[in-house]
């Protein structure tokens, strides 16, 4: 592993005074990214900031302002957690397909984030919450929508100076079904090959589709909605049909890659495969709610 200064800030503003001061740096918090590739040399920086010690493990939420996390908060934590467990549901299902539990009990989900994967587990089900990425630089804060925090396969719209501190995302609306559903040949332990997140509200419990996101997975160089689908659900009361349209929409709009996990046509396959599952996943959670 190549010699590299390393920094232990306490505090944001000392975090990103670090970042506008060094150049070539990389910021760590659990590491799970990171340090495998220093290891494997795939990245070569002059400056390592762990970011580990500034308090940002934490998961606020109420009715009325939704939720906030911070963005050194564990996978393992939202997974566990009873706030997220009774208000966002989806995102504990997401933390629980992701990696192993040693894995999780590292791994945050800034960090998740930031890596930028196009598989990254826990942006889906934030992008369908409609989730905003706090982030704080040399100029001050500024908020980012997190469907466009991410600009490629692993890369953000973080500046080399900036920090991202926090995750909120609104409260749910009455009559909403939130699922996230994830396909990988070895299940959790294995990058998804697509995943899902679908959010449902509902005019009302037996009314017609007033809000839909469909956002895909491994699906594209980056996660993304699948537009077509959504308005293909809205402004309608879905059935089998509707729900047909919408699956095969999302798999048209997908842009996926032969590689590794399977041909391009295949990953569109599952992509309609798993959608019309979260759909009606989705729409029978919001009946109920």
């Amino acid at each position: 592993m190549r010699d590299f200064q390393y920094f232990e800030p306490v505090s944001i503003s000392e975090a990103v005074f670090l970042l506008a001061n060094k150049e070539k740096a990389k910021v760590i918090a659990g590491g799970t990214d990171l340090i495998p590739q220093l290891q494997s040399k795939a990245i070569r920086p002059e400056y390592v900031v762990n970011i580990g010690r500034i308090p940002l493990c934490y998961i606020k939420s109420d009715d009325t302002e939704g939720v906030k996390i911070g963005a050194l908060t564990t996978i393992r934590a939202v997974e566990k957690s009873v706030e997220l467990q009774e208000r966002y549901g989806i995102l504990c299902e997401a933390a629980c397909q992701m990696a192993s539990i040693s894995v999780r009990n590292i791994a945050t989900i800034g960090g998740n984030l930031c890596n930028a994967s196009p598989g990254a587990d826990m942006a889906p089900p934030l992008i369908g919450l409609s989730a905003t990425a706090r982030i704080v630089g040399p100029g001050g804060e500024r908020i980012v929508p997190l469907e466009h925090f991410f600009s490629g396969s692993n890369t953000t719209v973080l500046k080399a100076d900036e920090l991202l501190v926090e995750i909120q995302a609104p409260p749910l609306a009455p009559h909403s079904g939130a699922v996230f559903l994830k396909f990988g040949k070895l299940g959790a332990v294995e990058v998804a090959i697509v995943s899902v997140a679908v959010v449902i509200t509902l005019e009302s419990t037996a009314g017609v589709c007033r809000e839909a996101k469909v956002v895909l997975g491994s699906a594209a160089p980056t996660p993304m909605r699948a537009l077509r689908a959504e308005k293909i659900l809205e402004g309608k009361r879905i059935d089998d049909k509707v729900i047909e349209e919408a699956a095969q929409a999302a798999s048209m709009e997908a842009r996926p890659r032969t590689g590794l996990r399977g041909p391009a046509q295949y990953k569109r396959d599952m992509v309609k495969v798993f959608t019309r599952r979260a759909v009606r996943a989705a729409l029978e959670l919001a009946k109920r709610r």
